[in-house]
């Protein structure tokens, strides 16, 4: 594991039941935020596949408004801590600890990935083996839905997050990763400001294009979503 997502695994770890008592309830009160989640959820039921990871998933509040808005989503993350808060708070779901560049799911098996803020510790050069990985995982057709801090600026900026070091970036240059990974970007949601660093809040809403014959599978997986 490399250093950095070591160093965010513990720092998650020692926060959990403070997070979940400030971010459990938190859409409540981001009415933008949570239309994007909704709009996904609507697309994602529309292609027929509901399966739905929901990544880097912390205490698994997102997972389950994704499951009450028709999915069969399952969340992921790197903190055993979070993944255990999250069973015990939603038994009826299913979360499983992993990364999000060696996700254990077959490819193209998913209708939909929810990337809630939680890509943004990863640094902007390993970010488009991250997305890669989402692609392989998203069957044709299939959406995903990126949420970040955005900035004006024409570089992604690093900056001390209250957890672990994170990183803002320029909606058009976050675009051009997701079109690079083989995903078409259609909508995008901005608006001031998310945080006392006047940072945007900012979403990408991107479709899985069709699949390339050349490409190959990787064999990745155990052909099963987590259970």
């Amino acid at each position: 594991m490399p250093e950095h997502q070591d160093q965010t695994r513990v720092a998650y770890d020692g926060v959990v039941e403070l997070y979940a008592s400030m971010f459990a309830d938190r859409l409540e009160t981001r009415p933008f935020a949570r239309a994007m989640v909704a709009t996904f959820a609507e697309l994602v039921r529309e292609t027929g596949n509901l399966r739905t990871a929901d990544v880097g998933c912390g205490p698994g509040h997102l997972t389950a408004m994704l499951h009450g808005l028709g999915l069969d989503a399952f969340g992921l993350d790197l903190s055993p801590a979070m993944v255990g808060h999250a069973r015990r708070a939603h038994p009826e779901l299913r979360f499983v600890e992993g990364r999000m560049e060696a996700m254990p799911v077959e490819d193209r098996a998913l209708g939909g990935v929810l990337a809630h803020y939680s890509m943004i510790h990863t640094p902007p050069g390993e970010l488009p083996a991250v997305l890669a990985e989402q692609v392989r995982v998203l069957a044709p057709g299939g959406l995903f839905l990126i949420s970040f801090f955005g900035t004006d600026g024409p570089e992604p900026v690093r900056f001390d997050h209250k957890v672990a070091p994170a990183h803002s970036w320029p909606a058009d240059r976050l675009a051009e990763l997701l079109t690079a990974a083989g995903l078409t970007p259609f909508a995008r949601l901005l608006h001031d400001p998310a945080s006392e660093r006047g940072f945007l809040d900012a979403h990408l809403l991107a479709r899985r294009v069709a699949v390339d014959p050349a490409a190959r599978p990787t064999g990745r997986g155990d052909g099963r979503l987590p259970g």
